[in-house]
């Protein structure tokens, strides 16, 4: 798990999930109403416009078998990144 953190440190996490989705030939909306999730709130997540929550990213990772908290912590690097990209713009 650590080589994927290291590999994928400051991407957005529906990067990921996209991926993903493409890779098992997998559609997004029957996806999101599996999950009980609203299409629009997802395909906002895998274009990277909103993050993905906690609980969203855990039956995430327990459908596609990703170990549990890596949807989370990648958002948290993901975060960061941002919040230091912000940062260094506005000094």
């Amino acid at each position: 798990m650590k080589s994927l953190f290291l590999k994928y440190k400051g991407i957005h996490p529906g990067v990921i999930i996209e991926r993903e989705l493409k890779k098992r030939s997998l559609k997004q909306r029957p996806f999101s109403l599996l999950l009980n999730e609203h299409p629009q709130t997802f395909n906002a997540i895998t274009k990277g416009r909103r993050g993905v929550s906690t609980q969203l990213a855990l039956k995430i990772e327990r459908e596609f078998g990703f170990e549990e908290g890596t949807l989370v912590l990648l958002q948290a690097f993901y975060d960061i990144a941002k919040a230091k990209e912000l940062e260094t713009t506005m000094t």
